[in-house]
């Protein structure tokens, strides 16, 4: 059973699939990846994205938190009616409508993207059997799609290898987490005009 840590909407239990294939990320897993992004400033006002949102356990969470909005990306029927059920909750506790759902596969979504939009932090929870071809495909999709100072977390099993960076993405920090590694992404820094010095 997973729930919402802390926040405004904190000890609210979230909807969940009986026998579905999603595979929530763990509430240990969970309180110490918040912490680290608190700690890093990254969740006040963040416009988040949630890719393989599963029940959008991560999304909400970071809306009960401060951030602006979340975005939770999921195909499959049931996880993305468990996502409505957890957004119409968070919702109502902040007041607002933060949390928005689209029922897509994520590279469709992301090829489908407005040139400009941008997002702060971005959530990668994909299933353990995506191929790493396919998740690098993904990584160079959503790299122009980052804020420039944006955040990209993601959650793969610890035997798994890292991610193939595409340009655009430099991994900075990963930590493990019994069977789950957390990768951590942020887009290169744009180069420097002709007569600056980057710093």
């Amino acid at each position: 059973m997973s729930r919402i840590i802390a926040g405004i909407a904190g000890g609210t239990t979230l909807a969940s699939v009986p026998g579905s294939a999603t595979r929530p990320t763990t509430d240990r897993v969970k309180e110490a990846l918040f912490s680290r992004l608190e700690a890093l400033g990254m969740i006040a006002r963040a416009r988040v994205l949630d890719l393989y949102a599963g029940l959008g356990a991560l999304g909400v969470e970071a809306v009960s938190r401060g951030a602006s909005t979340a975005e939770l990306v999921e195909s499959e029927a049931k996880a993305v009616a468990a996502c409505q059920r957890n957004a119409r909750t968070v919702n109502d506790a902040v007041g607002r409508r933060a949390v928005t759902v689209h029922r897509a596969k994520v590279g469709g979504f992301l090829e489908q993207t407005m040139p400009g939009r941008h997002w702060d932090l971005v959530f990668m929870d994909p299933p353990y059997p995506l191929a790493d071809e396919q998740l690098t495909r993904v990584l160079a999709a959503l790299s122009p799609h980052l804020a420039e100072d944006a955040l990209v977390v993601v959650e793969r099993s610890s035997r798994s290898p890292e991610p193939d960076w595409p340009a655009g993405l430099h991994h900075y920090a990963d930590r493990k987490y019994g069977e789950t590694r957390l990768w951590f992404a942020e887009p290169y820094p744009a180069p420097a005009a002709d007569g600056e010095v980057s710093a």
